[in-house]
């Protein structure tokens, strides 16, 4: 197929079949567009449909969220993961607003220098919200594109993304760019899915190498694999008599940044100095049920352990320590595993299992 016939086979095919009805499809702007995009890296859609109408009620414009303490926006993140999203999002909300005056610069280039907004974000907020020519090139635009065009080699090594690139750009049109990435996000999404793609149905069949040749689930080339280091920790639960738990904010960079958070020991005779620290007495102890968390590179073994508090010294806990209260709960931002974790200490200290 040419490009002009490329790019006229899945506008066709979305007029009929696209998605037309997502939330961030209504009311379009850059802001509302930028959000979503955000939130759909590394997370698939059916999550983010229970995030963005919330996020977008509690921070409707990129004023609001400029504004916005970052535990708020981070409570709001909570469960969505890679939460570095999350700050960066607020990073450039507030570079929007102070030096843009509220309004997202119509230039590519321009939007790549906001944090977070990589070259395929830049391009959807441009096509999609501004109506201008610009290539994008997300999970979904790729599994298409290396399977069109039979596309040897890792996508992640640099000149097999140079290639991809290049034929983003060859294959977009001049015009209903906006529906057109829509489209082949949609594509992606629907049809040409990571196993079972639906080939029968796709509207650039008749011209893809990979189903030509019957090897579409070959194409993108995986990553070479290696063994998922294993970590493992231990976080204690200290309830004190009110039933809240003492949790702890953890660095803005790294691991969960910023976000609130169990202490973590590598053993349970580790409970004492975190108690002195913090003037307790501690009373009877039970460990719960393991859990396993697995990061992007590696998996993370939690064992907790639910420990009575009898009695607090005088002193408040520093600043980035608080009682967390399992009844009337703050909104701040927690680690996905730490939410579970508080809703087990909670189903235990009602059931009366730690007296």
């Amino acid at each position: 197929m040419s490009p002009e016939q490329f790019s006229t086979a899945v506008l066709d095919w979305y007029d009929h079949n696209g998605r037309h009805d997502l939330p961030w499809q209504q009311g379009i702007n850059p802001y509302r567009v930028w959000v979503s995009e955000i939130m759909l890296q590394q997370t698939q859609v059916s999550t983010v449909l229970n995030y963005f109408d919330r996020f977008m009620d509690a921070l409707p414009t990129v004023e609001a969220l400029a504004a916005a303490p970052e535990d708020e926006v981070l409570h709001l993140w909570t469960g969505l993961g890679y939460y570095t999203r999350a700050r960066n999002l607020q990073k450039t909300a507030r570079i929007v607003v102070e030096q843009y005056a509220g309004e997202f610069p119509h230039d590519v280039e321009k939007l790549t220098e906001l944090p977070g907004i990589g070259l395929s974000t830049a391009g959807a907020i441009a096509s999609i919200s501004m109506g201008l020519r610009a290539a994008i090139l997300d999970g979904n635009v790729k599994r298409v594109l290396a399977r069109y065009t039979a596309q040897e080699g890792y996508p992640g090594e640099s000149k097999v993304a140079k290639a991809l690139w290049a034929n983003a750009e060859r294959f977009t049109p001049q015009t209903r760019v906006n529906h057109y990435t829509q489209a082949m996000m949609d594509l992606g999404a629907t049809l040409c899915t990571r196993s079972k793609p639906s080939c029968l149905l796709c509207p650039l069949e008749k011209g893809c190498e990979a189903h030509l040749l019957g090897l579409e689930i070959r194409y993108p080339i995986p990553k070479p694999r290696k063994a998922v280091p294993q970590k493992r920790t231990l976080m204690p639960m200290l309830a004190n008599r009110e039933g809240a738990i003492l949790l702890y904010r953890r660095p803005s960079s790294g691991l969960w940044g910023g976000l609130w958070s169990l202490p973590e020991l590598d053993d349970l005779s580790d409970l004492e100095h975190l108690a002195d620290q913090h003037a307790l007495a501690l009373g009877a102890s039970q460990s719960l049920p393991a859990l396993t968390h697995t990061f992007s590179h590696f998996q993370l073994a939690i064992e907790p352990w639910l420990v009575r508090v009898d009695s607090q010294g005088p002193r408040v806990a520093e600043a980035d320590w608080l009682w967390y209260n399992l009844a009337t709960p703050p909104r701040l931002g927690l680690a996905a595993p730490v939410k579970k974790l508080l809703k087990r200490a909670a189903d235990a200290l009602n059931a009366g299992e730690l007296s």
